[in-house]
Formats: C-alpha cells, structure tokens, sequence
C-alpha cells in the first residue's frame, strides 16, 4: 500500500479510521460448555434454518445468548480463518460449512445504508466459502447456486434491540428476497415491541426464551472451572460451601460466573493459594461490581 520511499509516518500524525473491521482475539478463546440451554437453543437454531422461518431469542445479560449463537455458527473459528486467508488459504472450519449460518452485530449507530450492505456481505461470504470447499475456487458465473447468498442457510442478528424502525423493516425485506431462516437475538420486551410491527411479527414462526444456568448445571461448570485441589491443606466442606456461595451470588448468570471465577483465580495466583473457601469467594466479590 505505501509507495516508493514512503515510511507511512503520516498515520503516526494523521487521523485515520481502524483499518479492519473486526479487532483480532487477544487471548485464546476459553472452552466452550455445552449446557441444556445452548441444546435448547439449537435445536431452536435448527428449527429456523429447516423451515426458513424468523426466529425470536430474547433473555436477559450474560447468561450466553451470544456465546451459544457464535458456537452454533462456528464465529470464532470463521474469524480465525478469514484473518490469515490473504497469506494462505486453508481449509473452511468444518463447524461453519455443517452450520451454512451467518453471524451479524449491527453497530449501535447502524443507518438503513449499514445494515443494507452488511447482511448481504455476511450471508454471501458463507456461501462463497463453502463453494470454495466443495469446489476448489469461487466463480458465481460459472457456478450459481452461490449467488446471492443462496448456500447460506441462517443468519443470525445480535443484539437486535439496536435496529430501529427502519431497521427491522430493513430485515423483513432481505428475509422476503432470500431463502433462508434468520433469528434475531435480543433483550426480554423486544417480543412486545416486534408485536408493533405486524409485516414483521407476522414472520415469526419460533420463539425461544434463553433462561440462566440450572442449578445442576452451575455446579457441574462451576467443578470443571475450579476442580478440587488435591492439597494437604483441602478442606472439602469449605470447597463446596464455596461452590454454594459462588451459586448464589451469580443466580446462573453466565457472565457473572465468568467474572467472579476469574478474580478468584487472580487472588489464588497473587497470593499463592490452592484450595477454595467462602473467605475468598468473598474476597473475589468485593473486587466486582454486581447489580441486583
């Protein structure tokens, strides 16, 4: 991109935008736990995309909607493999050609123009991967069945409480002219205010309401997260007390759960501790901010 002679010294001075669109992971992404919502939601994900309905997903903050849409969709190993595509191109991730589903997050500020362009972009960069790995290269004059978008089977819209109006209308009519499901994933109430909308409500043939983690469920993440350490000083009583005051403070929020387990493990680190107690469960908490 830089000429002849050039250093490119005037983006240290200039104003420039980010030159990519997605920021890159900075740490490896964490396992994934398969829970009985995350089941829940794809058999619901599966549903959409075999009948080519719209789907609603709506629950509260943090207890992993998106984490189980990005999984369904194989986001992370879609990013991970669109980053080094310009240096050599390697095999589509298995996850995202079973799953032909599309992944898309509207800008809080998204214009009508936006989300006009980024749906299509979405769904046709799907499709035109999984042309190049059934056919070995991407020609949609000589090979049409990936035009306009028409191997991708889903799309999914995160955080759809920030599409307005026009928006929403935006989405009913890319739905209308092509064949694919598509799920909106969104905030409780956003199945009130969608009933405002009678072209789109209309459209709406699944509903799913993401719940937080059972209390079965909580515990067995809960276990692999922070197992029993086979110490001298290990006092089970004090782990599961712990593990019941972790339970408690978190109320199944994944999120939370994620948070308070990472401040544990800090303290745990800085003050070389190997055991789990209520006393530094505590600790942890005070350390966050946690809304009631």
């Amino acid at each position: 991109m830089l000429g002849k002679d050039d250093d490119g010294r005037r983006f240290l001075t200039g104003t420039f935008d980010e030159v990519n669109s997605a920021a890159p992971h900075p740490h490896p992404v964490p396992s994934f736990h398969s829970t009985r919502e995350h089941r829940r939601f794809t058999e619901f994900a599966a549903t959409v995309r075999t009948h080519r309905y719209i789907g609603l997903c709506w629950g509260p903050p943090g207890i992993g909607k998106t984490l189980s849409a990005r999984h369904y969709a194989g986001v992370d190993a879609w990013e991970q493999w669109q980053s080094v595509v310009a240096d050599t191109v390697g095999p589509v991730p298995p996850r995202v050609l079973e799953a032909r589903t599309a992944f898309y997050t509207p800008t809080v500020a998204a214009t009508v123009k936006q989300i006009d362009q980024g749906l299509p972009r979405a769904c046709q960069a799907i499709s035109y991967a999984i042309d190049y790995a059934e056919l070995g290269l991407v020609d949609p004059y000589l090979y049409d069945a990936s035009r306009s978008s028409g191997r991708t089977e889903l799309l999914i819209i995160d955080e759809a409480d920030r599409l307005k109006s026009t928006g929403l209308e935006q989405v009913r009519d890319y739905y209308d002219r092509h064949h694919m499901g598509v799920i909106l994933i969104g905030m409780p109430g956003i199945e009130k205010r969608l009933a405002r909308y009678p072209q789109l409500y209309s459209r709406i043939g699944f509903a799913h309401e993401y719940r937080p983690l059972g209390a079965d469920e909580l515990t067995a993440v809960l276990t692999a997260r922070l197992p029993p350490q086979h110490h001298t000083d290990h006092d089970p009583i004090a782990h599961a007390t712990a593990l019941a005051t972790i339970a408690r403070i978190t109320a199944g929020n994944f999120r939370l759960l994620d948070r308070l387990t990472t401040q544990i493990e800090r303290i745990q680190t800085i003050n070389d501790l190997h055991t789990l107690t209520p006393e530094l469960v505590d600790a942890a908490r005070e350390a966050l901010l946690i809304g009631h």
